[in-house]
């Protein structure tokens, strides 16, 4: 299971950046996703042991002012996303100090935010197109890793 379903990503897309997703760009939006809350988790990971702590907080993570932005703008489309789902995700990669509860809590909004913040990459790479096409992913996923 990715860290969002189709259905979520499909309205997240539609709804935040007026772009339509078929399933089979759904893995490689997805798999950024992950990548980028894993990236940031292994940040903020660094400044927990900078700080002499063997688990990470939710401030420890290097949430920027646009992302924290997009991240309250995803609580008001009110969609809700499984933790159970993002946790057996970062299952998968190397393992990470133990989060606090806060952030755990916190996971679902900032997989949101990210999400997000991916598709809206994608809507101004291509104004004009309301579909997602791979090359609009991989530009968006350039610009991601440039900036996250």
């Amino acid at each position: 299971m990715a860290v969002v379903g189709f259905h979520h990503l499909e309205e997240l897309f539609r709804q935040g950046a007026s772009l339509d997703i078929k399933k089979g760009h759904a893995k490689e939006v997805t798999d950024i996703v992950e990548q980028k809350l894993y990236d940031l988790l292994l940040m903020g990971q660094k400044t927990a042991k900078y700080n002499g702590r063997d688990v990470i907080w939710k401030y420890d993570l290097p949430i920027t002012k646009g992302l924290e932005e997009t991240i309250n703008e995803f609580r008001k489309l009110e969609q809700e996303l499984e933790i159970k789902d993002i946790i057996d995700r970062l299952a998968t990669y190397p393992p990470l100090l133990e989060l606090e509860v806060e952030l755990e809590k916190f996971l679902p909004e900032l997989v949101g935010g990210l999400t997000l913040v991916l598709a809206r990459i994608m809507k101004k790479i291509e104004e004009e197109n309301r579909a997602v096409s791979h090359e609009m992913i991989k530009h968006a996923k350039e610009i991601m890793d440039l900036t996250l």
